[in-house]
């Protein structure tokens, strides 16, 4: 009895080994194509299986799934391997196929300004350390930020200046100055953004530093500070003279996500009947206009190409300043021509001219 139980465990053992050995071994009729770089393997195998699977072929997918990834697995411990900060990794090779990306290259930084006056000039940057000594405390701070050296924001007094107002409060004055530069800071940095994208940089409320401002530039500012609530200028008083603002543009009106399906299914119905219509939506006016101008803008070529072939013909002048060839009245005036000899200022006959009738001058 001991010698069959032992044989069965024995039995059972190697059966369990079978079956561990079957797991990681996988028989396919065509090869995987692997791509270690990517962690990619293609099964060209025709799944002929999943059409003898039925209606739910979800444990076959499985198990498809499953020995694809064994294979891949499989050719992952074929690899040179190493050691990172006591981990065994898997030295990966380059990859073979070239994925799409989710999104676009990143464009390059335009540069600032100073930026291109640097590079105009040859400046280069010097790197500054970041510790500087600080007298005052006797020991390394940083140049800037918080616990910065020679912070002045520390100090409990301050001298007033002699040219100063003595009411005036220093602190105060610093910290206004301070929110100044910030404020300076930002306003150069929007600058060079807007440069970077071509955009016009406007003025704050649509009014020049200068102080000389025109009518239209302080309607302008005013529209803009009326509109500039919570309510976009709703329930803003108006002057008992004021007239409406023009161009103030509409609010954008949105649908509700849902409800009203009877206005959904109409909308959608007048699409289907616009898109299934044979003939197209036909402005006539716009057409018009439009051929018009296009007539225009061909008469105006033509015209111009007229001119410059008239100037063409003209002539160029001789080493002598008289110009060859050109119409009369520009230049020496042609022999032969009316108007070649001025009359005389009593109007009288002159000799060799036969009078061509008329009148004569008393």
């Amino acid at each position: 009895m001991e010698g069959q139980r032992v044989e069965e465990l024995l039995a059972k053992a190697e059966q369990e080994e079978a079956e561990k050995l079957q797991r990681i071994t996988v028989h396919k009729e065509l090869e995987l194509e692997f791509d270690l770089g990517n962690l990619l393997a293609s099964d060209r195998n025709p799944p002929t299986v999943l059409r003898q699977a039925g209606p739910s072929p979800e444990a076959e997918l499985r198990a498809l799934a499953r020995d694809n990834t064994q294979l891949l697995i499989n050719q992952l411990w074929r690899l040179p391997t190493e050691r990172v900060e006591e981990a065994v990794v898997a030295r990966l090779p380059e990859p073979a196929t070239r994925l799409p990306r989710e999104k676009p290259l990143p464009r390059p930084r335009p540069l600032t300004r100073w930026q291109q006056f640097a590079r105009l000039k040859g400046i280069r940057p010097k790197k500054k350390t970041n510790l500087v000594w600080d007298e005052a405390s006797g020991q390394w701070r940083r140049r800037w930020g918080y616990k910065r050296a020679r912070d002045d924001t520390k100090e409990w007094l301050i001298e007033v200046p002699g040219s100063a107002d003595p009411m005036e409060d220093q602190f105060a004055k610093r910290t206004q100055a301070k929110k100044e530069r910030v404020a300076k800071n930002e306003l150069n940095r929007l600058r060079n953004l807007a440069r970077a994208h071509k955009m016009q940089m406007p003025s704050s409320a649509g009014l020049h530093p200068t102080g000389h401002q025109s009518k239209e530039e302080l309607g302008r500012a005013m529209q803009v500070a009326k509109v500039s609530t919570a309510s976009v200028g709703r329930f803003q008083e108006r002057l008992p003279k004021e007239k409406a603002p023009r161009g103030s543009g509409k609010k954008r009106k949105f649908q509700p996500l849902f409800g009203d399906f009877a206005a959904e299914k109409k909308n959608q119905l007048e699409l289907l009947r616009v898109m299934n219509s044979k003939k197209p939506r036909l402005d006539v006016t716009r057409a018009t206009n439009k051929q018009m101008r296009e007539e225009d803008q061909e008469e105006a070529a033509k015209r111009r190409k007229m001119s410059q072939k008239g100037k063409r013909k003209g002539g160029r002048q001789g080493p002598s300043g008289k110009r060859k060839g050109g119409p009369p009245g520009q230049g020496e005036r042609r022999k032969g021509g009316l108007g070649s000899k001025k009359p005389s200022a009593l109007g009288g006959k002159k000799k060799g001219v036969p009078h061509q009738g008329g009148k004569r001058r008393k």
